[in-house]
């Protein structure tokens, strides 16, 4: 949600913002949204108006009576009542206004940073750079679920009996091998210097709106019937959350978190092959980071996060590379996103295993997240990125590190978290 200060003084600049998102069935909200605050604010100014005036009569009122005026007292009272109705009156028209202010201001997209690509979806992503060679074997590489099936990993057929369409069961070395790279993403995190959290898992429907779009949150969010209460879908919702309503001091910013949860997600829509097995999902487990900084160290902590991801792959010898989100891509809370994603030697392309993404103070306006410091009040900047999110890595993984005969290869670094494993036989 953007400054309504700003909106009001730079409605030209907050159109073309919505134009670069291909958003125009949004232009009217604008107008709308100048129209009611200055209605909003001149309703203010009658309340206020009316408090004054009925201050002064009630204050004539005593004069009055201690005058033996009884006649004008009474009906200097009633004319007080008659401003209490209409202060009453005015003071719900105030409120409606308020509602329909805001209502339209969390639909408005946030300012794009310049630097983002203009774009109207995903295909106009751009690539920024690579990391690591990209490799093709000379033997074919099976599907992901058949490397899995192959070393006895997986049983889909057995999750669908339970569970339906969209969940599985890791087994043996390849649960094992889900949970080492979980443990080795949070070591690897922790000594980056952020402080290790376990969130809570469900969050409340205000939460939900302050981190997220409504179109975001009807597409993921699974709520829990008869409470105020749903699924988290990525462990940022909660840790941003953590700070609902708090003021920060300026001095112990910027707060560093890596944090680790289950997550769970609708996945609407059908989806080509390529998303089967375990890529698009409706349970899976996650290492993220956020950051809660100064607006003028945001940009830095970007670059930061997204490095840390492309570091962590590049340890487990994974090509990876960084692809920047197009302004159509991105999401309306985004002032700009990238995403990372690792090479597939059997695609023989690269595909996403993590997103980055800094959101100005969009969050924190929603969330009320203030930083207090020498020069008073303003609202935080907030930022997430993913650090690792198995299974979907899992298919980088073994892609990358599988043998001719069906083994696949432990990296060093991953050894301690697998028994000391070298290598993972069928």
């Amino acid at each position: 949600m953007i400054d309504l200060k700003f909106l009001r003084e730079n409605p030209e600049i907050v159109k073309q913002n919505i134009r670069n998102k291909f958003q125009d069935h949004k232009l009217h909200l604008v107008d709308e949204v100048i129209e009611l605050d200055a209605e909003r604010r001149a309703t203010q100014q009658q309340a206020d108006d009316l408090k004054q005036k009925r201050n002064n009569i009630s204050k004539q009122i005593g004069a009055l009576m201690a005058q033996g005026k009884k006649d004008e007292a009474e009906e200097a009272k009633k004319e007080v009542a008659e401003f209490g109705d209409k202060l009453s009156a005015l003071e719900k028209r105030q409120v409606e206004l308020e509602e329909e202010v805001k209502g339209r201001m969390m639909v408005i997209p946030n300012i794009i940073d310049p630097s983002v690509p203009i774009g109207k979806d995903d295909s106009e992503n751009v690539e920024i750079q690579r990391f690591g060679e990209p490799k093709v074997p000379d033997f074919e590489i099976p599907y992901h679920t058949e490397i899995m099936e192959k070393l006895h990993g997986i049983d889909l057929d057995a999750a669908r009996r339970v569970a339906g369409n969209g969940f599985y069961y890791l087994m043996g070395d390849i649960a094992r091998l889900h949970s080492a790279v979980i443990a080795y993403a949070r070591d690897f995190m922790i000594n980056r210097g952020f402080t290790y959290c376990v969130p809570p898992f469900m969050i409340r429907s205000e939460v939900v709106t302050g981190v997220m779009s409504f179109a975001e949150m009807d597409a993921m969010m699974y709520k829990i019937e008869g409470e105020d209460l749903y699924l988290i879908g990525t462990s940022e919702h909660s840790m941003i959350g953590k700070y609902i309503d708090q003021i920060v001091k300026e001095e112990t910013l910027p707060h560093t978190l890596t944090s680790y949860s289950p997550c769970f997600r609708k996945e609407k829509g059908a989806h080509g092959i390529e998303e089967r097995g375990v890529y698009r999902i409706h349970q899976f487990e996650k290492q993220e980071m956020i950051v809660i900084c100064k607006p003028e160290d945001s940009m830095v902590w970007y670059d930061k996060l997204w490095k840390n991801t492309v570091d962590l792959f590049r340890s487990l010898d994974i090509p990876v590379r960084q692809l920047e989100c197009c302004s159509g891509d991105l999401a309306d809370l985004k002032v700009k996103s990238c995403d990372v994603e690792a090479w597939s030697p059997r695609q023989k392309k690269y595909f996403e295993v993590g997103s980055c993404s800094n959101l100005g103070d969009a969050q924190a306006r929603r969330l009320r997240i203030r930083v207090v410091g020498e020069g008073g009040k303003y609202f935080a900047h907030t930022l997430n990125n993913t650090v690792v999110a198995p299974p979907r890595m899992l298919i980088a993984f073994l892609e990358n590190n599988l043998n001719r005969d069906g083994s696949v290869n432990i990296p060093e670094v991953l050894r301690p978290y697998m028994g000391g494993k070298a290598k993972i036989e069928p």
